[in-house]
């Protein structure tokens, strides 16, 4: 595990631009493609404005790129809670990546359980039956949860399927997620954790006693790659190992 900590949020930006890019290199060089699974949330607008620019987008062989998200919010592309919306408006809409290589997890006429199954098998077309994303970026929330990996939720125990759809009663609102074993499967994970706000939790989920039920971001320990966190000053204000 790497932590990068940095008083400016701006500076980690483009820490996961240079990421984003060496990873799209690598992965292209060595199979033809990139996989890769987006955040939503405010943490990750700067990375994507990033590579909007053209420094980075000029380095990305996007035709080559295959697009997925961690989790969404069931809700269409055009709420203003929509991952995929925001990823679109900050970052697709302005890099030419083939419209078939992208994979919104919201889907209209179909409940979240099925379109888990339905996404579960795009997953397996585009990453093969091992389900090995190149890069799976996440945020982290005040409550120690990523991705749709909430506290207590009964998608903490799945040890099989590789996307959840699921009511999540604390937030009124449907849910579909990767799931921890998928995530764990990848060559590389960042987490972006920026803010006061977000202290408490980080403190607990990189230094604290082990409690996944509590803080489900302790879960994310990749089986052969790396997670790399990406914390601002204000975030990290009470880890003491660092």
């Amino acid at each position: 595990m790497m932590i990068q900590i940095e008083k400016d949020p701006a500076k980690l930006g483009e820490v996961a631009a240079e990421l984003f890019v060496k990873s799209a290199k690598a992965a292209i060089e060595a199979t033809g493609k990139f996989n890769v699974a987006l955040t939503g949330g405010s943490s990750p607008k700067g990375l994507y404005g990033l590579l909007a620019e053209e420094k980075y987008k000029s380095q990305v062989d996007w035709e080559k790129v295959f697009v997925f998200w961690g989790d969404e919010r069931w809700v269409s592309l055009d709420d203003e809670q929509s991952n995929a919306g925001m990823a679109y408006e900050m970052l697709l809409n302005h890099v030419p990546v083939p419209e078939g290589h992208i994979f919104p997890m919201w889907a209209a006429g179909i409940t979240p359980e099925a379109r888990a199954q339905e996404y579960t098998g795009y997953l397996k077309k585009e990453l093969g039956e091992e389900g090995v994303f190149d890069l799976i970026l996440l945020g982290m929330g005040d409550d120690g949860h990523c991705a749709s990996l909430f506290p207590g939720t009964a998608v903490l125990k799945e040890e099989n399927k590789w996307v959840e759809g699921y009511f999540l009663k604390s937030k009124d609102i449907h849910r579909i997620t990767l799931t921890a074993p998928l995530i764990n499967k990848a060559k590389k994970i960042v987490f972006f954790v920026f803010g006061d706000n977000k202290a408490a939790a980080l403190y607990e989920v990189l230094e604290g006693e082990r409690n996944p039920t509590q803080y489900p971001s302790q879960m994310i320990q990749p089986i052969d790659g790396e997670v790399q966190w990406l914390v601002d000053e204000a975030a990290a204000s009470k880890l003491k190992n660092v």
